[in-house]
């Protein structure tokens, strides 16, 4: 136990038991209480010294603590009713019991003490009476108020200091006076000679007589400014945590710091940052060198429309190193600027209308911190006070500096998601149609808008020139989103195209699709498995001859169609598996399209939305096809006006628009060929006369070789019904030669004696291309001859 002060030995009774009951220690105070010495009771059971039926005190919450009163023997014999206070002492675990020796006469209010306790307590007391009328105050509110009582005894709180203030306590007097309940009521106001306020506790207690009754109210006025700035910081380092970075957009995360520190750290707060370099690279490590030359990226005021600002968004200004902002940077470090008549507005000295336009809000002070993040400076946050009259102090700063880091940390993610976002946008453009072919079929228009706020993702579409004026359009979406997707979705375009070049069927080209999809699953490993959906598909090939339209759907949402008499309606195509389950199979549809028809291809992310369901933006999108389809151009741009928001879409869209148009049956001729090599010249006539009629006679030389050829392989190689079609429009001259046999055509290389062998390649040098495509009666074999070149 620690040592006693001597003086306190004899005004105080004390006494240590031990776990067991035995008393171990026995003070001077004891002995003056019960008579006895320390020989005589140390080592004896404390229980001795209990008048008989006496029973120990019952312990209070918590049970190291106990009081209560007990009947003591004295040594002389008498038995005293003690007051006994007990603690358990923390180390040893004994029990310190004690007892007051004095101080139990009752005070009068002269007392001296309790006189000067009143009027010299270091809290701000003040007593008003009933009327709310100032009874008196002690030394401590008179240092609050600034006057002497004599002189405003008897005034109400309203008339002695600010009235707004004044008035609220008086009210909340009035209550306390009226319920009899204390209260607590935080206040910002002046102390009497201050220029600055303080955040003051005014804790007010009812006053009430030997009877009860309320006869006025105690005022207790706490200063607690600095907790109250300690809790204004805390406060707004948790708010900048939750309010800041909550996009990936470096433009709106600097607008977010701006909106924090305003008005509660600055009355004007300004955001530059350094242009990132040109070649892609990181910021360099190390301050720039002056003058720096920034780019505004917020600013705000708690005036409306930010009058102190110099720089207006988005633009470039360079700041002498003189300037907070150069000088903040160069130095590493925040840099206060006390008097702003030495350092006006954003540039000090730069110019002198700058200087006068800041002048004119009265900036009192400016405070510029670097914003850096991983070892690399980014920009300047630059706080000004022209409302506030206190000058930033040191915890100012360190709050500053905190909020700053975390902004800097969301401001440079944002500005590596921009860079790898265009990094990935520009790939995947590259791997998009940069334009849409033109062909006889159709008349096309295409959109493609990557998700505002996600990664890149995998939606592509494609139209594709087949053989026989025939014409492939495609839509799909690769699920996921990133450079993988993107990636995976120039594979799987570039495989639609190869597969689309040997005239495959829809369905039988999704079914080629869907074992690339897999393989491409078993590559990728973890990232994909077997079954796991990897992409949606939609195949539709369109023939402007026969103006028959051919789909197949692997998991793609159904094509739009609007006839030339409308009205538009989906079409019903068999959904088929998403591509990557593999082994089910995918099924076609034909129907016909009259010449003139819309056809909307287009994929999920156009139509979903958290605000409405599918079928809802599908007659979005139906409304505004019909309405602006007389150009296509301008049909896509409303229909992505009508059913994409505001801020951009949520995902990835794709949209394909196509109107067909039909081939005259004036344009196509046919012939069916006997299986007789000696009427292979009368063809050649006949296709001689029909160019003539066509007007295409400076193609006849080639046309009739290249005919010969074909006609001649399909009597010789093929199997009869025999049929020659020509088609034609201003640019192109098609020679096809259809047979009943599923033996595809072949180069090859003729010796130097062979007597044939040469056909096809003669038919290959002679036209613009060839190729053979399988149908379901045999195969045909086709050629292109370009009459531009003829001409």
């Amino acid at each position: 136990m620690s040592p006693v002060h001597p003086l306190d030995e004899a005004a105080t009774a004390r006494a240590v038991i031990d776990g067991n009951g035995t008393l171990i220690h026995w003070s001077e105070g004891a002995r003056r209480l019960l008579g006895y010495t320390s020989e005589e009771v140390e080592g004896r059971p404390a229980a001795d010294l209990l008048a008989p039926g006496s029973t120990g005190p019952r312990p209070e919450a918590g049970g190291d603590r106990r009081s209560g009163v007990l009947d003591l023997r004295h040594r002389d014999g008498p038995v005293l009713s003690v007051w006994l206070l007990a603690h358990r002492l923390e180390r040893s675990g004994d029990w310190l019991v004690l007892t007051p020796l004095e101080g139990r006469e009752p005070r009068t209010p002269e007392d001296p003490l309790a006189v000067a306790a009143l009027a010299q307590a270091p809290c701000a007391l003040a007593v008003y009476d009933e009327r709310l009328r100032l009874y008196g105050f002690n030394d401590a509110m008179s240092e609050v108020i600034g006057l002497p009582e004599e002189r405003i005894r008897g005034l109400r709180v309203s008339e002695i200091g600010s009235r707004q203030v004044g008035e609220l306590l008086e009210r909340e007097m009035a209550e306390v006076i009226a319920s009899g309940r204390g209260r607590d009521v935080e206040t910002y106001a002046r102390a009497g000679g201050e220029d600055r306020a303080h955040h003051w506790l005014a804790r007010i207690a009812p006053l009430t007589d030997t009877h009860g009754r309320v006869i006025g109210v105690c005022v207790a006025a706490h200063d607690f400014t600095e907790n109250y700035r300690a809790r204004e910081r805390l406060q707004l380092v948790n708010e900048a945590s939750v309010r800041i970075g909550t996009t990936l957009d470096v433009t709106r995360t600097a607008q977010e710091l701006t909106e924090v520190c305003v008005p509660a750290l600055a009355d004007f707060v300004s955001v530059d940052l350094l242009d990132p370099p040109e070649d892609g690279e990181e910021y360099r490590i190390g301050p720039p060198a002056a003058p720096v030359t920034l780019r505004r990226a917020a600013h705000r005021s708690v005036n409306a429309g930010d009058p102190e600002a110099a720089v207006a968004p988005g633009e470039v200004d360079v700041y002498p190193a003189s300037s907070p902002q150069a000088g903040s940077l160069i130095a590493g470090r925040p840099l206060l600027v006390p008097d702003a008549a030495g350092a006006p507005g954003e540039r000090p000295g730069r110019d002198g209308p700058r200087g006068e336009h800041i002048r004119e809000y009265g900036v009192r002070a400016t405070m510029a911190v670097p914003v850096r993040a991983r070892g690399r400076t980014l920009g300047v946050v630059v706080l000004s006070r022209f409302r506030r009259p206190d000058p930033f102090t040191a915890d100012d700063v360190l709050l500053a500096e905190e909020v700053t880091a975390r902004a800097a940390v969301c401001i440079d993610n944002a500005r590596r998601f921009s860079r790898e976002r265009q990094t990935a946008l520009a790939l995947q453009r590259s791997l998009l149609p940069q334009s849409l072919p033109r062909t006889a079929a159709l008349e096309a228009a295409s959109r493609y808008l990557p998700a505002a706020r996600a990664g890149v993702g995998g939606d592509w579409f494609d139209v594709i020139p087949l053989s026989g004026m025939r014409v492939a359009m495609v839509v799909g979406d690769v699920i996921g989103n990133g450079i993988q997707a993107s990636a995976t979705m120039g594979r799987l375009r570039t495989a639609v195209r190869t597969l689309a070049d040997i005239d495959l069927a829809p369905d039988e080209l999704l079914t080629h699709l869907d074992d690339l999809v897999l393989r491409l699953s078993a590559e990728a490993g973890a990232e994909w498995t077997a079954g796991e959906v990897g992409a949606t598909c939609l195949y539709a090939v369109y023939d402007p001859v026969s103006r028959r339209c051919t789909l197949a759907s692997a998991g793609h949402p159904p094509p739009v169609v609007l006839p030339p008499d409308g009205p538009s309606r989906q079409i019903d195509v068999a959904p088929g598996p998403a591509l990557g389950l593999g082994g089910l199979p995918f099924e076609s549809v034909e129907l016909d399209l009259p010449e003139g028809t819309v056809l909307a291809l287009y994929t999920d992310g156009l139509l979903e939305s958290r605000d409405r369901d599918v079928d809802a933006g599908l007659r979005l999108f139906c409304r505004a096809l019909e309405e602006s389809s007389r150009n296509l151009e301008g049909a896509a741009h409303a229909i992505l006006q009508a059913l994409l928001p505001a801020g951009g879409a949520p995902d990835d869209v794709a949209l394909l628009l196509a109107r067909t148009q039909g081939l005259a049956a004036s344009d196509v001729a046919t012939w069916d060929i006997p299986a007789d090599p000696a009427l292979v010249a009368p063809i050649r006539k006949q296709v001689s006369g029909q160019l003539e009629v066509w007007g295409l006679t400076v193609a006849t030389f080639t046309a009739e070789l290249v005919v010969s050829e074909l006609v001649t392989n399909a009597i010789r190689y093929g199997e009869p019904p025999i049929r020659l079609r020509l088609i034609h429009d201003s640019e192109t001259l098609i020679c096809e030669v259809s047979d009943s046999s599923h033996t595809a055509p072949h180069l090859r290389r003729a010796k130097t004696f062979d007597e044939g062998g040469r056909g096809l390649l003669l038919v290959a040098q002679l036209t613009q291309r060839w190729g053979s495509r399988h149908t379901p009666e045999g195969k045909t074999i086709w050629a292109e001859l370009s009459l531009l070149g003829e001409e």
